[in-house]
């Protein structure tokens, strides 16, 4: 165990004092320099600074005497702001230069690094690094932060917090591991798309899909509960021009895709039969098939079965891929959640996570789609507003994420999420709503691992379980299960 002194700035008026998110806990010594890399929303305090009424200020990293920060971030934030970095400098240094105090003895050169946003990427090196808005209206703000420290932190202005520093005291081998995922072809509005399949809710598509692609996909019954107006449609063909098709004809249709503000990975399978003597031709769009529908050249055959269909690249842009190729069992969840799309070997290379279910038997899955956007872009997945209107549904499942505890590879950097659902059992839903796990004291903390140990250590009153909203959004994410190992 090693003790971190984390230092907090205070101003000195009663109505002026800003919260400051200690990360301090997330750094990794390395002599004089630390790693700081971590992700936490935050929300935004009037600015103590002098002269800033009526403004509002985040501190991302706090200003200390002798020390630099040096790194990237990426942020997304209810309202505009600007990333104000800070310098040190002494009174002789001022020269009409923008400062920052709160007080008139410890004065910041201010850097303006950006124009207001909602949302950017930037790098920094300086003192101190903070969001900032000219208005008085509060705003929350997602960020993601990759960088160093340089130099040892020493005390501002008058307050020091001394924090136990747990070393990770839970490895699991493997935590994170690749999974090579097979790609297929499919078509929008004329455009080329490549998809993955992962669930699908009928036991013979689960067959179907999984021979064609030799790669075994999941079985979740509960997809056909999921209302239509949140699935997408998917036109397989059963007969036509021969083709890579699902059926070993044409490729399949999709209704939408992620440019559309309506895009679900979920999607409700079409079938498209073609009637004898008709010439058959190759489709391009749903228009076309629905026009060849209507003149009675096919037939349709509305089934009940939702697949689980992510689409990796569209016609103007495609999912993350992550600049770090290396996987390892302590790495961001940051960044991308794949490393690799081979159009080539038609193949998609994503992350694969080690977890639980709810009985403590070991599941990984992979992370597609996200909602609200401001995770999305941190995690570097696919944005689909339309699975966060699931939020109450109840065929969706709970996944927990620990917010604090026992270090370990989980994707807040403590131990490892668990899922409500039981492999043993059909209640599988690769949809789930994300809660937050929080000990009312980290030092007492011990491994749960099952869904019984989260809710008798509630009833316990050890821990707070309480559902995320980043940003005041619903946080909902698909993350299906996958066997990297067949």
């Amino acid at each position: 165990m090693k003790k971190i002194v984390i230092v907090l700035i205070i101003a000195i008026f009663v109505t002026g004092i800003i919260s400051v998110s200690t990360f301090s806990d997330q750094y990794v010594d390395a002599g004089s320099t630390k790693k700081v890399h971590f992700t936490q929303t935050i929300t935004s305090s009037p600015d103590p600074g002098l002269g800033n009424e009526n403004q509002q200020l985040a501190l991302v990293l706090s200003p200390n005497e002798g020390t630099i920060y040096d790194g990237s971030m990426t942020f997304t934030s209810s309202e505009s702001v600007n990333v104000v970095v800070l310098h040190e400098i002494n009174h002789n240094d001022v020269k009409g230069q923008d400062t920052w105090s709160v007080n008139e003895n410890t004065i910041y050169g201010k850097s303006l690094i950006n124009s207001e946003k909602k949302s950017d990427s930037i790098e920094f090196t300086g003192a101190g690094v903070a969001l900032h808005s000219t208005n008085s209206k509060e705003f929350t703000a997602t960020v993601s932060v990759d960088g160093w420290i340089r130099g040892q932190p020493t005390q501002v202005l008058e307050q020091k917090l001394e924090l136990q520093k747990e070393d990770p005291s839970l490895v699991l081998s493997r935590a994170n591991i690749p999974v090579n995922i097979p790609m297929h072809k499919g078509i929008h509005s004329g455009n080329e798309i490549f998809y993955i399949m992962t669930d699908a809710s009928s036991k013979d598509y689960v067959n179907t899909i999984s021979e064609k692609q030799e790669f075994n996909i999941q079985l979740s019954k509960s997809l056909e509960n999921i209302p239509e107006n949140n699935l997408q449609k998917i036109f397989l063909f059963k007969n036509g021009i021969k083709g890579d098709g699902i059926f070993g004809f044409q490729n399949e249709i999709f209704s939408n895709t992620p440019e559309q503000s309506n895009y679900t990975p979920l999607g409700k399978i079409i079938e498209v039969t073609w009637k004898p003597g008709q010439k058959q031709i190759i489709f391009e769009s749903v228009d076309e098939i629905l026009d060849a529908e209507k003149s009675g050249r096919i037939k349709f055959n509305e089934t009940n079965v939702v697949v689980n269909s992510p689409q990796i690249k569209w016609s103007s842009n495609q999912m993350s891929e992550r600049s770090e190729k290396q996987i390892t069992n302590k790495m961001s969840f940051s960044g991308g959640q794949i490393t690799e799309i081979n159009q080539d070997e038609m193949t998609v290379t994503f992350v694969a996570h080690r977890s639980w279910d709810s009985d403590g038997k070991t599941i990984y899955y992979i992370i597609t789609d996200v909602s609200p956007i401001g995770p999305s872009k941190l995690i570097g997945v696919t944005h689909s507003q339309s699975i966060s209107e699931l939020l109450t549904h109840p065929s969706i499942i709970e996944q927990y994420q620990f917010k604090n505890g026992i270090m370990g590879s989980g994707s807040l950097e403590f131990q490892p999420e668990i899922f409500n659902f039981s492999s043993d059992k059909e209640n599988y839903n690769p949809i789930s709503k994300i809660y937050l796990v929080e000990w009312h004291n980290s030092k007492s903390a011990e491994i749960l691992q099952t869904k019984s140990d989260i809710d008798s250590f509630q009833d316990k009153d050890l821990i707070t379980v309480s559902i995320a909203r980043p940003s005041n959004s619903e946080y909902v994410i698909n993350s299906p299960i996958v066997d990297p190992f067949q």
